[in-house]
């Protein structure tokens, strides 16, 4: 429950997406979220013996991987500078988290900080899918918001 807690603190201090970014912070955040999801999922397949975390973080290395992609090109087509990612303090101490545990107790560790990430990632490509500014940008989101839609429900079924 303390895990919960902390991990939902943390996401909480993400940025809101309740506002639109700008083209610049949203090509930030994306990436800094892409990069959570690729380390995370690689801390965990060092320890997991579940098949089913296993497979899910594999896919998660590489549908963040192309999501990342289709961002970078996004901002390219909208002349939006992209930096390498780079995690918020807060995704780096649930990194830090998760490399402190290991075995089951990493794996439950990952999936409750996979259902977190995942919703705030949701929050963050929707309402740039809705409201963002740069067109190629507002259809990359657009693009993205069912994958990461599905990558929920797949948590869910965990």
């Amino acid at each position: 429950m303390k895990t919960a807690l902390i991990i939902f603190s943390m996401l909480a201090a993400a940025p809101a997406a309740a506002q639109v970014m700008a083209p610049a912070e949203y090509v930030n955040t994306a990436g800094a979220s892409d990069l959570y999801e690729r380390q995370s999922s690689q801390i965990v397949l060092q320890t997991t013996q579940d098949p089913k975390v296993r497979q899910f973080a594999q896919q998660m290395i590489a549908e963040h991987t192309t999501s990342t992609a289709d961002v970078k090109a996004a901002a390219a087509r909208s002349r939006v500078p992209v930096a390498p990612p780079a995690l918020m303090p807060a995704q780096a101490e649930l990194i830090a988290q998760l490399r402190a545990e290991s075995g089951p107790a990493r794996d439950a560790i990952y999936l409750a900080q996979q259902k977190a990430s995942h919703n705030q990632a949701l929050d963050v490509q929707k309402a740039y899918a809705m409201d963002g500014t740069a067109p190629a940008l507002k259809a990359a989101a657009g693009k993205i918001v069912p994958v990461v839609e599905s990558h929920i429900a797949m948590l869910k079924a965990m």
